[in-house]
Parts: structure tokens; C-alpha cells; sequence
């Protein structure tokens, strides 16, 4: 992994892959949608704070090993550079469960450019990694998660719905925004996964 430079003044790229997809609380000047090869998206971190506690943990996102995860690039300005890297820390550091890290993710526009970005990947030695549940247990530790963001289910269905925007959807989350109820698909979307479009349910 490649660390972030702490002596770089220049822009910064961060990327966004859950909740930073649809409230990434600090100021950008580009928002791209984005892919990153090598990791890919999933709800294999115990949340002890923003979803749930250490009594009643939630899940949230990480990046764990393998595939390929589509989201959000955002460009902050060299002068706003180190008051985004301290709220992110802040933000995504709190039990220090993700490994801060520089990663080349590629730009989903017309340029379609590669950029070294900003990404928060999940450590898998931490205590809080939870990557082999079924879909069961998430479903019982979405349902009972509630944190200082809010409930957990808030959550999920709002990572589908970043998705669906993107025109994509990721079987795992769906099929878990279906389990939660109350979650109704409008678009077709093509499958992350499969590079295939999927009918609406």
C-alpha cells in the first residue's frame, strides 16, 4: 500500500465508495464517477460508532481484496487539501478498522484518465473485519444497527441508491435492500459484477 504524502501540497483525488458517494461532508471542486481494480466493495466492517455500537454493532462498507468497485472520484483544491485529509480522518478513522492509502483509479468520463486517489481499505487483522457472514447474519446486524449516523438500514438502502444513480447494481447489496423491504428498483442497471443489464424486479 502506498501511504499519502504528507509533504504533497498539490490537489487531492478522493475516492468515494459508500457513504462518501452521497454525503462526502467536504467541499470538491469535480465529482467523476470512477473505478478502482483489485478491491472490491463490501459489508464486511463491524460498525461500533456511525451504524451501531460495541454492544449492538451494525456493517458497513470496506474495501476488501479482489474484483473491481465503481464510485465516486472527488477533486479537492491544493488549498483545501489538508482540512479534507484531517476530516476524513476523522471520519473514517475513529476505530482505525480502514488503512489509509493512495490507490490509481480510473475516471469514468470522457477522458477516462487515471489518477491517484485517496482510499480507505479495510484492514482484515482488525477486530471489527467481518468478511465471511452470511446473508442471514448481515441482515441481522443491518436490522439491529443503529449509531451516531443513524439506523443501519438507512444505510444499505441508501449505498443502492448512490448505485442505481450510478446505473449499476451489485447483487450482494440488492439482494439485501430486497430482505430490508421497501426498496423498489426503477431503472434497468448493469450488473458490477457481471458487466450485464438486469431487468427491474
Amino acid at each position: 500500500m502506498i501511504a499519502i504524502d504528507e509533504q504533497e501540497t498539490g490537489e487531492l483525488w478522493v475516492f468515494g465508495y459508500g457513504s462518501l458517494m452521497w454525503r462526502p461532508g467536504f467541499d470538491a471542486v469535480e465529482r467523476v464517477p470512477a473505478r478502482l481494480k483489485g478491491l472490491h466493495r463490501a459489508l464486511c466492517v463491524f460498525s461500533h460508532v456511525h451504524r451501531g455500537t460495541p454492544e449492538r454493532p451494525g456493517l458497513v462498507l470496506g474495501l476488501d481484496h479482489g474484483g473491481m468497485c465503481r464510485g465516486i472520484a472527488y477533486r479537492v483544491t491544493a488549498a483545501a487539501r489538508a482540512e479534507t485529509i484531517a476530516y476524513l480522518r476523522g471520519r473514517e478513522q475513529v476505530t482505525s478498522v480502514y488503512r489509509e492509502t493512495m490507490r490509481r483509479i480510473e475516471l469514468e468520463d470522457a477522458s477516462r484518465r487515471q489518477v491517484s486517489a485517496l482510499c480507505y481499505i479495510v484492514d482484515r487483522g482488525h477486530v471489527q473485519y467481518a468478511g465471511s457472514l452470511s446473508l442471514a447474519e448481515r441482515l441481522h446486524y443491518v436490522r439491529q444497527g443503529h449509531g451516531r449516523s443513524g439506523p443501519n438500514r438507512e444505510y444499505v438502502l441508501d449505498a443502492v441508491h448512490a448505485l442505481e444513480a450510478l446505473g449499476y447494481r451489485e447483487t450482494d447489496l440488492h439482494l439485501l435492500a430486497e430482505r430490508l423491504g421497501k426498496h423498489e428498483t426503477v431503472v434497468k442497471h448493469q450488473d458490477v459484477e457481471t458487466g450485464l443489464e438486469t431487468p427491474e424486479p
